[in-house]
C-alpha cells in the first residue's frame, strides 16, 4: 500500500511536496450529519443521523512520510477509485468512485483542511439507489493516537 501512495504522489498533480506526520495508530471518524435515502425508514435515518464510525489506521513510517495523503487513502477493502485529489498549503479535496454491488458507483466527494495532527473536513456521498438519488453528508476527523500499531 505504502508503493501506492509514494505513486500517488508521484503521479496525481496538485499534491505539492508532502510534510510527514506522525507515524502509529491514526483514527478517521466519520459523523453522518444529513442522510437522504429514498425508501429508507424515517426512524432508520434518525437512528443513523449524529453517528460516528471509525476507521482505524495504521501508517508506517514510510507511509507518514507522504503526509496526509496516508490518511486520505482509502480502505483497499472499499475497492474505491481516486478520481482527483489536490493537496496543498493547509487543504484538501479528493473525489473517489466506490464500486456498489448493483449499479453504478457512488461517488465520494472530501474537503477539508490538515495539519500535522490529522484533518478536518467534510464528505458527501451521492449514489442511485434503486428509488433514486441519495446522498449522505458527514463530518470526518482523523486523529493520530498514541502508541505503535497493534499486530
Amino acid at each position: 500500500m505504502w508503493k501506492s501512495l509514494l505513486l500517488l504522489g508521484l503521479v496525481v498533480p496538485g499534491i505539492s511536496s508532502a510534510q510527514s506526520i506522525a507515524p502509529g495508530r491514526w483514527d478517521v471518524v466519520s459523523t453522518a450529519t444529513d442522510l437522504d435515502i429514498p425508501g429508507a425508514p424515517g426512524f432508520l435515518l434518525r437512528m443513523m443521523k449524529g453517528r460516528s464510525k471509525a476507521e482505524h489506521k495504521c501508517v508506517s513510517a514510510e507511509q507518514a512520510k507522504a503526509g496526509v495523503a496516508a490518511l486520505l487513502a482509502p480502505d483497499p477493502k472499499a475497492h474505491c477509485h481516486v478520481d482527483s485529489v489536490q493537496i496543498d498549503k493547509g487543504r484538501f479535496t479528493q473525489v473517489l468512485s466506490c464500486p456498489q454491488k448493483q449499479g453504478a458507483p457512488l461517488k465520494v466527494s472530501r474537503s477539508g483542511t490538515y495539519d500535522l495532527a490529522g484533518f478536518a473536513g467534510q464528505a458527501q456521498m451521492s449514489g442511485v439507489t434503486p428509488k433514486g438519488a441519495m446522498r449522505i453528508r458527514l463530518e470526518q476527523r482523523a486523529a493520530h493516537l498514541a502508541g505503535a500499531c497493534r499486530g
